[in-house]
């Protein structure tokens, strides 16, 4: 069997690799959940605008979601994913094929938007904040691409030196974020009197008369508050970052899947209990004239803080506002670094390189210094495809735990069916109100396939065997070609039902003129998923009555023949001839089916493939082409 997928671990290299895996979950939290806690900042006064009066209880329908159905997903995932696969893993695992890449790539696509737009989006509402504190200095004032840029290098510069100094940074941050929020609301509440409660219902009552339309209404509006759903995804790709229990299974770490359960539910009831806090509390206690005023629109709690609690307090919540806009870009960051290594190179998508940490940090700052300056640092041309981004990635979690539950025949199966058209629900309302997060999303996507399939084309000529697996029989048949005085005489031959083997041994014989007394071995390939860049080999020894046979499960036909010619010769110390008949494929039809399933034209992609992996013509097998 292949081995499972590398622990993080061993995907990002760096100095800093055995320090990795040994966070208690609470500490993990804090680092994934600055992008999700760090919406606070601007959320409830998104709310404002976008639900009016209803924003407490379409927060309270926000918190809802979040606890009944999203935290049962990632649960879910997590428990299938120990080792940071996420959703991603799962869909590779139950849509096999071309289907189930083109699949992936679209949603890394999406993925990709919500990741890179965290980090630019949040660094220049970072940079807006900044600008706009009465204690910024002059000099910053129309800087907000420039500051956007320095934050975001500042922000490479941190996971640059390792995922330990982001840890060490995100947890006061988190901590004291959160404590200052709570603060702030613990401060406000208070201030809610019965005459605020009677208003607030009279409005309602006013706009909604009956109970149906007032739930029709909360149920239309709390999809446009899906910011506050930000940072599940990455809570499962960084899973391997929290420390389970020392008699974990590496293949089934339950220490670890128990600590994750307990990180997406606090990460689920924290920002629930603050949002919905947060919604009564602006809503009730900031006058409607100034909910579209710049200071209540994207700082409703700030505009409390300083309400409530006096200048002082709310100039510092507006530091650890603008501070953690900021880092908020260090969850994406870690998804980024978790899932690219752990799939593109595995389908043969990116170069090697992308399994290199550092390598990668200073790609995606690029991707996300290209992306400031195309939208010029605007918070507002970015915000629709963030929201998409992150519903998008929701319902891929939500299909895979659903698909996963109707394969496994689960007792709890239809409760994940149920909970796939919800997500449908929130991404279709989401998209139908703000279209353009569609239009950025489709960049990304596009630009992932392209990448993508270019990249998979350029490598196509790799080997593409990590190793080859042979069981009792295919051993005393390679033992049988070392002791043999004669050459190692291979014929390429396609699986039949009928093999004909006789017939062809006669054709390869008379044509290139073996000896009757020197054996000839024949190899065949069977390709099960063409989509799959790299496999373990599996090779099985046949004993026909007058021939021998060694049959392949691999990925591509001639890099899988390549390979196994020079396994062969590393084995027995000579070098194999492989003996092949032409091809009556058309070129144009024979490289697509190389591309696309593994097959085309096999002589000569065969020798190509080990001209390239055995430069020395002195030690290359041979391969010859008759007829």
């Amino acid at each position: 069997m292949a081995k499972r997928e590398p622990a993080l671990e061993r995907a990002l290299e760096g100095p800093h690799e055995k320090e990795e895996g040994r966070y208690p979950w609470w500490k993990v939290l804090c680092l994934t959940g600055v992008d999700l806690f760090s919406s606070l900042g601007y959320q409830p006064g998104i709310a404002l605008l976008a639900a009016g009066v209803l924003s407490p209880l379409a927060n309270l329908a926000l918190f809802l979601f979040a606890l009944v159905a999203v935290y049962p997903v990632y649960r879910r995932v997590a428990e299938e994913s120990p080792h940071g696969e996420g959703s991603i893993g799962l869909l590779t695992r139950l849509i096999p094929g071309w289907r189930g890449k083109v699949l992936v790539l679209v949603v890394l696509g999406f993925m990709a938007t919500d990741f890179i737009v965290t980090i630019t989006l949040s660094a220049a509402d970072a940079a807006v904040h900044l600008i706009a504190n009465p204690l910024a200095p002059p000099w910053i004032q129309g800087q907000q691409v420039g500051l956007t840029l320095f934050l975001i290098a500042l922000l490479g510069f941190v996971f640059y030196l390792g995922f330990r100094e982001a840890i060490g940074l995100a947890v006061p941050l988190t901590l004291g974020y959160l404590a200052l929020n709570a603060i702030t609301l613990a401060a406000a509440l208070p201030h809610l009197s019965a005459a605020h409660l009677e208003g607030w219902w009279r409005k309602l009552w006013q706009t909604h008369p009956s109970p149906e339309g007032l739930l029709l209404a909360t149920l239309l509006a709390f999809p446009k508050l899906a910011l506050g759903l930000s940072g599940y995804e990455t809570g499962v790709a960084v899973m391997p970052l929290i420390r389970g229990r020392k008699d974990d299974d590496p293949e089934k770490p339950l220490g670890r899947i128990r600590e994750t359960h307990k990180l997406l539910l606090a990460a689920a009831l924290v920002m629930g209990v603050f949002l919905v806090g947060a919604g009564a509390a602006t809503t009730l206690l900031i006058p409607e004239d100034l909910w579209r005023s710049e200071e209540v629109s994207g700082r409703a709690i700030s505009y409390l803080a300083h309400r409530y609690l006096g200048e002082a307090f709310g100039s510092l919540y507006d530091l650890f506002s603008i501070a953690i806009l900021w880092f908020a870009g260090s969850s994406a960051m870690a998804g980024l670094l978790t899932i690219v290594p752990r799939y593109l190179p595995r389908f043969g998508m990116a170069p090697e390189w992308a399994r290199n940490r550092r390598v990668l940090v200073l790609f995606f700052t690029g991707v996300a210094f290209a992306v400031t300056l195309l939208f010029r640092a605007s918070v507002e041309a970015q915000a629709a495809a963030y929201a998409t981004g992150v519903l998008v990635v929701m319902t891929s979690a939500a299909l895979a735990a659903s698909l996963l539950a109707q394969r496994e025949g689960q007792p709890r199966g239809g409760f994940y069916t149920l909970l796939l058209p919800l997500f449908l629900y929130v991404l279709v309302a989401n998209v139908l109100e703000r279209p353009d997060g569609v239009k950025i999303a489709a960049f990304f996507i596009a630009a992932t396939l392209l990448i993508s399939l270019t990249s998979r084309a350029l490598r196509s000529f790799e080997l593409r065997v990590e190793a080859f697996l042979l069981d009792e029989t295919a051993e005393k048949l390679v033992e049988s070609l070392r002791a043999q005085e004669a050459p190692i005489h291979l014929v390429a031959h396609r699986p039949r039902p009928r093999p004909g083997y006789g017939e062809k041994e006669r054709r390869i014989r008379e044509a290139a003129r073996l000896p009757s007394r020197e054996p000839v071995y024949f190899v065949e390939v069977y390709v099960s998923d063409p989509s799959e860049f790299k496999t373990q080999a599996k090779v099985w020894g046949i004993h026909h009555p007058d021939h021998r046979v060694f049959r392949i499960l691999g990925t591509a036909v001639p890099n899988t023949l390549a390979a196994f010619l020079l396994h062969l010769r590393d084995r027995t110390g000579k070098r194999p001839h492989i003996y092949f008949e032409w091809s009556e494929d058309p070129p144009l039809q024979a490289a697509a089916e190389f591309l696309l399933f593994g097959k085309g034209d096999i002589p000569t992609l065969t020798h190509e493939v080990l001209r390239r992996a055995e430069p020395n013509q002195d030690r290359r097998p041979f391969v010859h082409v008759e007829g």
